[in-house]
């Protein structure tokens, strides 16, 4: 747990960086993501930083934790309000550094744990690598939707690669969750890293295929662009399909932005073209 529990760490620090600095008109930023402020995305993070490591450190009190915030609430809309009201109501700078505890605490116990402890969750169980890999998945998700309402173009990093391989593994689960067949065929997943390493997924010779850079698929996975904006090719009728319906996170189905919405910005080395 020791390498991912250093990327989870260097991703908090990468947004933390982002957001230290703004003053009280800043945190209220209005981000491209359902009209959530600065300040209700951090506050979302924080709470399920909170959540994240009471699964990891103390499952009676996680499962206390689930029934108190469900409990009268009818939809994930509703759950979220609550969980932003939370941050909401602090200050600024209580809000960043409730954030900063629950994370730093989180990471403390991930790295307590084996690779395969399985740890409760909202939906089924999973394993400590893929709710810490989940856990860069969101903070990187609504760090870019930070990024995009204060203009930021932020380069990628490696760390993208848990985010690509979240992404290619919810290939299923992306269909299943809108009771839509899962096809036969699979599709590979062909895409430069940052740094310049070829990654790669799924049958080399498969009929489907999706390829470009790191970025622009895990931009489009976790919902945060439109396949159209970016420099993706897709190949093949099953991978057009799934980049349409895409959804690297767990929850009802989502849809992503509609085409030019929030306009990728990025070339595949991750550097503004605009």
């Amino acid at each position: 747990m020791k390498s991912i529990c250093k990327d989870l760490a260097d991703e908090y620090a990468a947004l933390d960086d982002m957001v230290k600095d703004l003053d009280a008109e800043g945190w209220q930023t209005v981000t491209p993501f359902y009209n959530w402020t600065i300040k209700d995305e951090i506050s979302h993070l924080a709470y399920f930083d909170k959540t994240a490591c009471l699964s990891a450190t103390d499952s009676e009190a996680f499962a206390a934790e689930v029934e108190k915030i469900l409990q009268g609430i009818t939809s994930f809309d509703d759950v979220f309000k609550n969980v932003n009201a939370m941050g909401g109501a602090m200050s600024d700078a209580d809000l960043l550094a409730w954030w900063r505890k629950e994370r730093a605490e989180l990471v403390a116990g991930f790295e307590a744990l084996k690779p395969d402890a399985r740890l409760p969750w909202y939906g089924p169980s999973m394993s400590a690598r893929s709710s810490a890999t989940a856990r860069i998945m969101e903070t990187w998700a609504h760090g870019q939707d930070i990024a995009d309402a204060l203009k930021i173009v932020r380069p990628g990093s490696d760390r993208l690669k848990h985010i690509a391989f979240l992404g290619v593994s919810t290939f299923k689960w992306s269909f299943k969750n809108r009771q839509l067949e899962v096809p036969d065929d699979s599709v590979r997943v062909s895409l430069i890293s940052p740094s310049g390493e070829q990654w790669g997924w799924g049958t080399e010779d498969a009929d489907n295929m999706i390829s470009g850079s790191a970025l622009d698929f895990c931009l489009v996975v976790t919902q945060r662009r439109n396949a159209s904006d970016t420099g993706l090719k897709i190949q093949g009728d099953i991978a057009g399909q799934w980049i349409q319906i895409a959804q690297a996170f767990a929850g009802p189905p989502a849809d992503g932005p509609a085409p030019g919405v929030r306009k990728n910005v990025y070339s595949h080395k991750g550097i503004s073209h605009v």
